[in-house]
């Protein structure tokens, strides 16, 4: 017995370098949520051309926002701002989406458009370049066709 405490007493102990985990720990999370806004962006950059080929004939005159920007939705997820693109969701996905962010939905309104799903979000009020928070009001346009 006495021979075994002289060999753990023999062994150094670790050295833990906490400052340094927690540096290692903060840069994988903020390169998981650049990946993830990554994704978010790449996915949302298909529906995109699917939206602006699906463009209606009763848009608002020519602005700087494009049919993408229009359902596109920027959220603020404490101090990271998340884009989330609606286009071509239905209203029951839409709502899931909202519930996620902890957003509120306000009117729900319909218009006529070419090329597009009915049912399926068109527009959403407010959307990019405007940021929302957790507590706000979203408003949906979906598809009439």
């Amino acid at each position: 017995m006495n021979a075994m405490n002289r060999y753990a007493n023999s062994a150094e102990a670790p050295d833990f370098d906490a400052p340094q985990i927690m540096r290692r720990t903060r840069r994988r999370r903020a390169v998981g949520i650049g990946a993830v806004a990554a994704a978010l962006l790449a996915a949302g950059g298909g529906t995109a051309l699917a939206t602006s080929v699906a463009g209606g004939s009763h848009a608002a005159p020519s602005s700087a926002v494009t049919k993408s920007d229009a359902t596109t939705l920027l959220f603020d997820n404490h101090g990271v701002t998340i884009p989330i693109d609606f286009a071509r969701l239905d209203l029951v996905l839409a709502k899931q989406t909202l519930l996620k962010t902890q957003t509120k939905l306000g009117t729900v309104t319909e218009k006529a458009a070419k090329n597009c799903k009915p049912g399926s979000v068109v527009g959403v009020d407010p959307h990019t370049p405007k940021i929302v928070k957790s507590g706000d009001t979203v408003n949906l346009t979906l598809c009439a066709n």
